[in-house]
């Protein structure tokens, strides 16, 4: 599964993975870094996943390249249930001309709207609303209480956790010369490829026109803001608290930290990073990474940061300096540290003037 070498004793029954404080004798666990092999002889596990680097240990060793990959893909095969198929619960609502297969789980209190139209192995768990002609394609979850606005688009393999709102009205208003706010009609429709995983309680608007697009792969964490007509490329991941303006986009690979916000109409090509709490104004070339309000290149933050820190010291020395400078002048240096002017007088020696 993970193309590693076996070091010890091959035959050892492992029954899950754990991290090194709770492993039990019965699991795996894993380090990261070469640096860490000694913390393998102090934990209860029965194997260890290690980086190439580490080669002999007291216990049987699981050599690979990305030690936290593996880990990901050996707890994923560990956490893998078959589907059961538990079939569409009595006290849920279906609405008409929808098209489902059989193998489905449809929990109590989930409500689907007309012309829906669902894949194989989809799982819907209480409370769920699905509106009008609303596609979800294959091995989707949608946990309690999601809501998918009519017209939206879902792949395959899409996780939708509790409390996310897919294809609500974005934030657009039209200001007539009395102050009132009118509303724009929001008419276009959101569309999520496959792999997609978005966390609870994010809200992700459909497009003012067209759509607003999370292309394959993309994660999303808890509490994200996805306005209208946004578009978030391949693989990208958006930590929790981001908020993406209006018909901003984003390329492949892009990483946002948490709390940013990104203006509307601004691009972030490819692999772009965006700190944790940057407000990003303009658009940023691919592989820049960003920091601060307004963001601007990261080493160029940091040098910023480490002035402001100090900046309590300098103006400590500024008030010392400035008191310093009115106690010459109050010596007769006069204003502004300038010489004091002398009066001429009439010299002895032809009647030339003298200082």
């Amino acid at each position: 599964m993970v193309d590693g070498e076996v070091h010890g004793d091959p035959r050892i029954a492992i029954s899950g993975l754990n991290d090194l404080d709770e492993a039990t004798a019965s699991e795996i666990t894993f380090i990261t870094k070469a640096g860490r092999a000694e913390a393998i002889e102090n934990t209860r596990a029965a194997a260890v996943i290690v980086p190439l680097a580490v080669h002999s240990a007291s216990k049987p060793l699981l050599r690979v390249k990305d030690p936290n990959v593996a880990a990901a893909v050996i707890h994923g095969y560990f956490e893998s249930r078959p589907f059961e198929a538990a079939g569409i619960s009595d006290q849920a609502v279906i609405g008409t001309d929808c098209a489902i297969p059989d193998q489905i789980s449809i929990s109590a209190r989930a409500v689907l709207g007309n012309r829906v139209r669902l894949g194989e192995r989809v799982t819907i768990h209480a409370g769920v609303v699905i509106g009008d002609r609303v596609t979800i394609g294959d091995d989707c979850i949608l946990y309690p209480n999601v809501i998918v606005y009519p017209e939206s688009r879902i792949g395959n393999r899409v996780l939708i956790h509790s409390g996310s709102v897919i294809g609500s009205d974005g934030y657009g208003y039209a200001t007539d010369k009395n102050g009132r706010h009118l509303k724009r009609p929001h008419v276009g429709f959101v569309q999520i490829d496959d792999d997609v995983e978005i966390g609870a309680n994010v809200c992700v608007d459909r497009g003012t026109f067209g759509r607003t697009w999370i292309k394959q792969g993309v994660k999303i964490d808890n509490l994200v803001q996805v306005a209208h007509n946004v578009v978030i490329g391949e693989g990208s991941l958006v930590v929790a608290q981001v908020g993406l303006a209006g018909s901003s986009s984003l390329g492949r690979g892009v990483v946002i930290g948490g709390q940013a916000g990104i203006k509307g109409h601004v691009h972030l090509e490819d692999g772009v990073m965006v700190a944790a709490q940057s407000g990003v104004h303009n658009n940023q070339p691919a592989g820049a990474i960003v920091s601060g309000t307004p963001a601007i290149p990261h080493k160029d933050w940091l040098k910023s940061s480490s002035i402001l820190a100090k900046l309590p010291e300098l103006y400590r020395e500024i008030r010392e300096l400035k008191k310093q400078l009115a106690a010459l002048q109050a010596k007769g240096n006069g204003p502004k540290g300038q010489r004091p002017h002398r009066k001429k007088t009439a010299g002895k020696r032809g009647g030339k003037n003298e200082e």
